[in-house]
């Protein structure tokens, strides 16, 4: 079959011909068709630090993804061949304290499709029962394959009670626009998302966003006197590891107020711990899904809203096919652009 392969250390990445996987007595085959492009990839295919003391090659890479069930192992009773599915990227141990508590997305001895062992940048690729979403037939595939980077979002933007608050998110990137058309979904009263992308913030604007700001040119408190609020914003959403960024949203935070933080930072950074304590702020790290409330919401969301499923299929800016991946990594790369998908069909 066709995959996407990390052969060898150092930059690149070689679409070329592997044995196809075939799945034990846990495991679901799926034929992929369609995949989506996030940072870590892009890590991968650029070979730096983090990727080189991380992953072991050859690698098949990738791990957002949708596709349909081609073969069930026999001690798999809740998938059938046939339907429509995404996957959870998370393989957890079952045995760690926090998986036996019913927290598995903190397990200590997670695996990572994609990157701790082969993932879905392929014509096929074969994972846990375990971690099987099964979609509504009917489910668009490029929405199904957005579902790893939708629950990052979700599992943030639903940190907080988001309903009538005033909410700023830093970073316009495809989670901080999908964490906009969550909240605005959920009732926020304002909604203000920074970034310094123009184009990025013309996809939160279109997700719901009350002011999009590019903050190189407008500060946060300037459009909190556009939209006359004199308090502070009540729930922060961090979503672009820019040390300027969560510098300036904790300057105009309320006192009380709630902070989510899913970016990850290049480099430590100061943060004015003076502000937080005095205006009692709630900091909360989030890193990947809850497994599997969040995709119960996703799910849900989806389910219910037109509105919600537009604004979702609003991110996706660039679809190439598979044989050009490398200007689907060029696009991304540019910034110039929201989620970007491959079809392997």
């Amino acid at each position: 079959m066709r995959a996407l392969v990390k052969s060898r250390p150092g930059p690149g990445l070689e679409l070329t011909e592997v044995p196809e996987p075939e799945p034990g007595p846990h495991d679901v085959k799926i034929r992929v068709l369609r995949a989506g492009l996030c940072g870590t990839d892009l890590h991968l295919y650029e070979w730096d630090e983090w990727a080189a003391e991380t992953v072991r090659t050859p690698l098949v890479v990738g791990h957002e993804f949708c596709g349909t069930v081609v073969a069930v192992g026999a001690d798999v009773d809740h998938v059938e061949v046939g339907q429509l599915v995404s996957g959870e990227g998370h393989i957890v141990c079952g045995h760690c304290r926090n998986c036996r508590a019913g927290r598995r997305h903190l397990c200590i001895n997670t695996v990572g499709i994609g990157v701790n062992r082969d993932g879905a940048f392929a014509d096929h690729v074969v994972i846990p029962g375990s971690n099987v979403w099964v979609q509504p037939p009917d489910l668009d595939p490029e929405l199904g394959a957005l579902f790893d980077p939708f629950g990052n979002a979700t599992h943030t933007a639903l940190s907080f009670p988001i309903a009538g608050e005033d909410v700023v998110i830093t970073g316009a990137g495809p989670i901080g626009v999908m964490a906009t058309a969550i909240t605005r979904h959920v009732g926020a009263r304002f909604i203000v998302v920074t970034d310094v992308s123009d184009v990025r913030l013309d996809l939160a604007r279109a997700a719901g966003a009350d002011l999009a700001i590019n903050t190189s040119q407008t500060s946060l408190r300037e459009a909190m006197a556009t939209l006359g609020m004199k308090e502070g914003f009540d729930i922060g959403l961090e979503m672009s590891g820019a040390p300027a960024a969560v510098s300036e949203m904790l300057a105009t935070m309320n006192h009380g107020g709630r902070v989510a933080m899913l970016g990850l930072p290049h480099d430590d950074y100061v943060i004015d711990w003076g502000r937080v304590i005095t205006h009692m702020l709630t900091i909360k790290g989030i890193y990947g899904r809850e497994m599997f409330d969040t995709w119960y919401a996703m799910s849900s969301m989806l389910q219910t809203s037109a509105p919600m499923r537009e604004a979702l299929r609003s991110v996706i800016t660039h679809r190439f096919p598979a044989e050009r991946f490398e200007d689907a990594f060029a696009t991304i790369r540019s910034g110039r652009c929201g989620k970007v998908i491959l079809d392997w069909s």
